[in-house]
This record gives structure tokens, sequence and C-alpha cells, in this order.
């Protein structure tokens, strides 16, 4: 089952690849993109069984998100955060659940989790009332539901689209088609039962552990979080190999090129580092699962490595595209070229803080050494 899910995202790539210049003037997916992600399945490995999902875990779903980001990494990038929306919704109270798969389980969510100064949520009878603006809402223009910062500590809060606003303000030198525009609400009511707390859950809130026996609701929410951006960084670098070496081929000085040391040496390191990253990814999740299926707490060490792993996945996709980027000569840099394309595209999706090294490395460093802050 595994391997069909793969062959069926292989399939989506060259028509992703056909629109990535469309998606990117859109500055959205495509309609024709949504419904191929919707008839694919394939968001459905963040729901719930219960819930139509597909019996296998969510972890696939970094798979599924590296092999589309080699067509179109502004597709890749909402797919996965799509996906992880589905699945993050299975850890909330099971009536929010209900709500939240009534329609089917190709519902999509987009979110925003960091506050800004505009957002306020006051406790009232049965749930709170939520207001404010939030930034970076990615594959919003298709989005049924959203999750939102509350402006409380890692407390978000569930909205339908009927109680937001979407305004168009994506104008960026990357993920261009990635549609992560402002949201605004304007004092929504939001039942108790829409709300969860993402430093509980998978910890002493086992909610989703206890409705669905899946190994990844047995891990610390945050623990899962942000490997969903990760993993379509390496589908975009895949891609940008795949062009770098179809264009030297294509060349008119093509043979020339081809036996450049240079370049010979730039490919070799750059898909090294491509191969190490993905690697690396995989083997930090699968720990991750190995300890959830014993049963196993995670120490303040152990989450550090985690996100060190994160960071560092990322610094060598970095390293890749760059080093590849670097050598590819004045056309790459035309609009038209997927290459340049990909190399935007990859900054975006890096520039999280959460994604750094240099911010993760110390904190990875304080646990390492026990020194406080």
């Amino acid at each position: 089952m595994r391997d069909q899910l793969l062959e069926r995202a292989a399939a989506l790539v060259p028509r992703l690849r056909e629109r990535a210049l469309e998606t990117e003037q859109l500055r959205r997916l495509p309609q024709a993109t949504v419904d191929d992600l919707r008839a694919s399945g394939l968001i459905r490995l963040g729901v719930p069984d219960r819930f139509g999902g597909l019996g296998i875990d969510y972890d696939l779903a970094y798979d599924v998100a590296a092999e589309l980001g080699r067509g179109c990494g502004a597709s890749a990038w909402c797919y996965s955060l799509w996906a992880v929306h589905a699945w993050m919704v299975g850890q909330m109270p099971e009536q929010a659940q209900t709500e939240f798969f009534a329609a089917g389980p190709d519902v999509l969510c987009s979110s925003s989790f960091a506050s800004t100064s505009s957002v306020r949520s006051e406790p009232c009878d049965k749930g709170m009332r939520l207001s404010g603006r939030w930034e970076f809402s990615s594959g919003s223009n298709a989005a049924e539901w959203f999750l939102l910062g509350t402006g409380q500590p890692a407390l978000l809060a569930l909205v339908p689209r009927s109680d937001v606003e979407v305004l168009e303000t994506w104008y960026a030198s990357g993920l261009c088609g990635s549609g992560s525009h402002d949201v605004v609400v304007q004092d929504a009511f939001v039942p108790s039962h829409r709300l969860v707390n993402i430093d509980r859950a998978g910890i002493d809130d086992c909610t989703g552990w206890e409705l669905h026996q899946r190994l990844t609701y047995r891990v610390p929410l945050r623990v899962m979080l942000a490997w969903d951006l990760v993993a379509p960084l390496l589908g975009i670098v895949q891609g940008a190999v795949e062009e770098f070496v179809r264009r030297i081929q294509a060349g008119e000085t093509a043979e020339y090129i081809a036996r450049s040391e240079v370049i010979q040496f730039r490919l070799a390191e750059a898909s090294a580092e491509l191969d190490a990253a993905r690697i690396l990814l995989r083997h930090r999740v699968d720990w991750v699962l190995a300890k959830a299926r014993r049963g196993e707490t995670f120490s303040e060490l152990e989450r550090a490595t985690v996100a060190r792993d994160r960071a560092f996945v990322v610094k060598l996709c970095m390293q890749s595209i760059n080093c590849l980027f670097d050598v590819s000569g004045g056309h790459a840099l035309f609009l038209s070229e997927p290459l340049q394309r990909a190399h935007r595209d990859a900054q975006a999706a890096a520039h999280r803080a959460s994604l750094t090294l240099e911010i993760i490395g110390p904190m990875y460093g304080r646990a390492a050494l026990g020194t406080r802050p």
C-alpha cells in the first residue's frame, strides 16, 4: 500500500511541473491541482481511519510531500500542510473531529499558529470569542477550516471558513504559489471542543491515541510538528538536481560542460548532501516512532535532538541547492526556468526560525551540556 501511494504521488509530478509557472503567477494553487490532490486521496494520510483515512500512519505524508516537491514546491508545501492539519484535528475532542470531517475525508484546513498583536481571545460561556489578523496561512484560498493561534500560549482554535476572511497579501519571492495570505476573524465564537493545546497533546492529553491507536498520536505533538515543512524541501531540491542534469545534457555545449570537473564535483557534492538529508529525516522519524511503539517518553535532550536534526536536514538541503545554482549559468536566472524557481522556493521553505540551525543548535547544546539559557 505504501508503494502504491508513492506511485500515485509520482504520477502527479508531471502535471504539477507543467502547472508550476501558472501556480506561481496565480499566487495560489490552480483549482486543477487542488482537484488532483483531492482525487489522489493522498491528503487522507493525515485523516484518522474512522473518518476515511487510508489505514496507514501519517508519517508517509513526508515521503509523499518530498515526491510532489519534484514537480512544484508550492503544491507540495500546501499538500504537506493540509495533511498535517488533518492529522492535528485527530488530537482534538471527538466532537470537533466529527464536525471537521462531516463533509468527508478530503476537507482542507489551513493555519497560522503565530498570533500577531491584533489577536484577542476572551473566555465566554462554553468557549471563547476570537478576533484578530494572522499571517502566512498557506493554502488559504482553498481551505474550509483554519487552525489559528489564540494569543494564549500553545492554544489553537479550529475555525470554519464562514468565520474567516482571506486577504490577498501574498506577494513573495519564493513559494509564490502557496497562497500564504493573511486571514482575519472578527468576534467569532469558538466552542471549547474546538480548542487544542499543542504542548499537552500527545503527553497528558492522549485523545488522539485513545481514539485512533496510531503511533504518531503516541508522540508529543510538537515532536511531530515541523517535519511537514521540511519534507517538501527535499522534493524541491531533488527537482533542482534533476533539472540541473537535464539542462546540461540538453545544452548546445552539453558535451564540453559535462566534462567539466567543476560541474562533476558540484553534482556529486549536491546529490550526496541531498541523500544525507533524506536519510537523516527518515532515520529520526523512525526513531521517534520506535520510542512511541515502546511507550517511552521524550526527554528534553531527545526533543532537542529531534529539533536539531530537522534544522540540519534543512541546512543540508540548502547547501545542496546553492551548490548547484551557483554554477548553473546565466540562463538559469530567467523566470521561465524551473531551476531558479526551485532555488527561490527552497529559500522560502527554509526561512523559519524553527528550521534554522543557528537558532536551534544552541538549544540542543544547552540540553546536552545541562546548562541553563
